[in-house]
């Protein structure tokens, strides 16, 4: 396989997770009746422009079909950080009603519903319908296809560019990155700002958040390698700010190659040399990142049974991405963890891939009082627990495995 941007031939192994299905491919009573499509699932690092990527085998409209049923609202901590980030940015970049944002990625309008509300004019890019139909009911105007340099150039001639684009969560989501970056170049307007959000490598690997790869993450991105994309494809890197979602992330505000607006600041300068001397740009910096997912997989699984030996009922809590990668490694199935609890009515009634535990609602938590709640969303730990904090009343207590096993 070649690296996804420079065409580097590749061979180095992150890590190789086996197989798994998509990891929001959430069955139905009637689709467990049938084959699950399972894939490959090996990240391969470019020693060349240092581009983390998955290898090669599932393509993006069987990843983000129409049953995609990741809802970015149902998390608090997600649309609290959303409604903040459009404040800063309206203050920032004196954005008023004569501006034009357009978020790629738009999900269920988590994020633009809160820029209509200050009566910007926006419009939301996102291809899986469920989402898009949420955002709809939202009074958002939503294009349902995938982004990209065509659907950019019609967008001009519609709208005369943007003056602020958002993608948040979405950077590492493309096969071709550099077209989907090229897609910003020519949709910003000439003094036009584009911010990305994407969860930072540096804290993937240092962590062992191998749980946050799966099939449709198709990069694990540093600034290193993002600065240099973004350069091949128009983009200048103007600044970078450190923000705690999604375990550690970087957010990105770039802009046009010929827009010297914006002087870059040097916390740009700063990460890169903290990346460089943390070793991302050496081959070392990611072999030992496999056994350290292994010691997760184990304790894990060591955890599990000797609870069912004692006779503890252990469930799980958040049927997430993350948590489907870390099951599906482990082979743990519904014999282990009966259940898994979740707020999203589209996914209740519902079961994980691969594993094929069901799906509940929360009521569930108040019927059984299990012994412990397996966060499987780790990320989210401070607000499932304050939400979930009466299972204490019953002495249940919270377990998280990444990075490392922690009882609460």
């Amino acid at each position: 396989m070649k690296c996804r941007h420079c065409s580097e031939e590749l061979e180095l192994t992150l890590i190789d997770l086996g197989d798994a299905p998509p990891s929001n491919a959430y069955l139905t009573e009637l689709t467990l009746r049938v084959p699950e499509k399972w894939f490959p699932l090996r990240v391969l690092v470019c020693t060349e422009c240092w581009l983390v990527q998955t290898e090669d085998y599932a393509g993006i409209e069987e990843l983000f079909d129409s049953e995609y049923a990741y809802f970015s609202s149902f998390s608090t901590t997600w649309l609290q950080h959303a409604e903040r980030y459009v404040d800063e940015m309206i203050k920032r970049f004196e954005l008023n009603t004569s501006s034009n944002v357009v978020e790629v990625a738009a999900n269920d309008g988590y994020l633009l519903q809160f820029v209509k509300a200050k009566g910007i004019p926006c419009l939301g890019i996102e291809p899986t319908a469920s989402t898009a139909e949420a955002a709809c009911k939202k009074g958002i105007t939503i294009i349902r296809e995938f982004f990209g340099p065509q659907l950019a150039k019609r967008l001009v001639a519609q709208c005369n560019g943007a003056d602020l684009m958002v993608a948040n969560n979405v950077l590492a989501h493309v096969p071709d990155i550099n077209s989907f970056v090229q897609g910003f170049t020519q949709l910003l307007k000439p003094h036009g700002v584009a911010t990305f959000e994407f969860p930072h490598l540096m804290h993937l690997v240092e962590q062992t958040q191998f749980d946050t790869i799966y099939h449709e993450h198709f990069s694990y991105l540093s600034l290193t390698t993002v600065e240099r994309i973004f350069d091949f494809n128009g983009l200048q890197i103007f600044d970078v700010e450190e923000i705690s979602t999604h375990g550690g992330s970087l957010r990105v505000f770039a802009q046009r190659k010929d827009n010297d607006k914006h002087n870059i600041t040097t916390k740009v300068e700063m990460m890169l040399v903290r990346e460089s001397s943390v070793g991302m740009k050496t081959k070392k910096y990611y072999t030992e990142f496999q056994k350290r997912a292994d010691v997760i997989k184990h304790d894990l699984i060591k955890f599990l049974t000797k609870s069912k030996r004692q006779g503890k009922s252990v469930v799980a809590y958040g049927a997430a991405a993350k948590g489907n990668t870390l099951l599906n490694y482990a082979g743990v199935g519904s014999d282990l963890l009966p259940f898994v609890v979740d707020r999203n009515p589209a996914k209740q009634g519902k079961f994980l891939p691969g594993t094929h535990i069901p799906i509940v609602d929360e009521e569930y938590l108040h019927i059984e009082h299990p012994d412990y709640v397996v966060i499987l969303p780790w990320n989210l730990k401070a607000e499932i627990t304050e939400q979930l904090d009466y299972i204490r009343k019953w002495s249940g207590k919270f377990v998280t495995f990444v990075p490392v096993l922690c009882v609460d």
